[in-house]
């Protein structure tokens, strides 16, 4: 994801204040490229290919005695027992570093990545980026995150304790799937903007504007 515009950050900026007005709730939106690397994924793949390549010699073990001959059949039509297990070995590395190395494409590594193993990443990185930046900074335990990971095409709401008491995750459907359309179309800012406002409503709903309210954390994006 490029680095958002400043006029961008102002857009979601007004949004998170105008949302803010009219409840005692504390919204903080940040958005990232990735929430994880997928390294692991990278490896189990590379794994996996390892496996596949002693699995196919093992099924059909004529292909060694073929690879054999195309490197050194010229001068050695008689490979020992010896000899093929270290080919065998050798082929084997090969078409795992290779595996690897193509890996290292990162929409390659997202596309091998299993959905549900996308998704538990995201909602990991975001509780950990709630817990850092937005639990229990609030006096009523009003604040929640809304976090968009652009990569994974995935968003995550999480709500302090006073919110999670009155709702549930289904609560915030809307808000996800408006946030996740705008995404999808190219338009991540006007996808968050739009989060902003039906989280806004449901703080409205449950927690309206008291008088002593105050704004205890910045309206503002957050760019990881």
């Amino acid at each position: 994801m490029e680095r958002l515009s400043e006029s961008d950050h102002a857009k979601v900026s007004a949004a998170i204040a105008a949302a803010e007005r009219a409840s005692d709730g504390e919204i903080v939106a940040v958005a990232t490229d990735l929430s994880d690397s997928y390294h692991d994924v990278a490896l189990h793949w590379a794994v996996l290919v390892l496996i596949a390549t002693l699995a196919i010699f093992a099924a059909a073990p004529a292909l060694l005695q073929w690879w054999f001959d195309l490197f050194l059949g010229g001068w050695r039509p008689e490979p020992t027992l010896g000899e093929l297990l270290l080919l065998l070995l050798v082929l084997a590395v090969a078409k795992f570093t290779v595996a690897l190395l193509l890996l290292k494409s990162m929409p390659l590594r997202l596309a091998l990545t299993p959905a549900a193993t996308k998704t538990r990443r995201v909602r990991r990185r975001a509780i950990a980026t709630f817990k850092a930046g937005a639990e229990r900074r609030t006096i009523g335990r009003t604040g929640i995150l809304i976090y968009l990971s652009m990569g994974e095409h995935r968003a995550e709401i999480v709500g302090d304790e006073a919110i999670t008491r009155v709702t549930t995750p289904e609560t915030w459907g809307e808000a996800m799937a408006a946030l996740l359309v705008e995404v999808k179309a190219g338009r991540p800012v006007d996808g968050i903007v739009a989060a902003v406002e039906r989280v806004g409503a449901v703080l409205r709903e449950h927690f309206p504007r008291s008088s002593t309210d105050t704004n205890e954390i910045p309206d503002k994006l957050i760019e990881l």
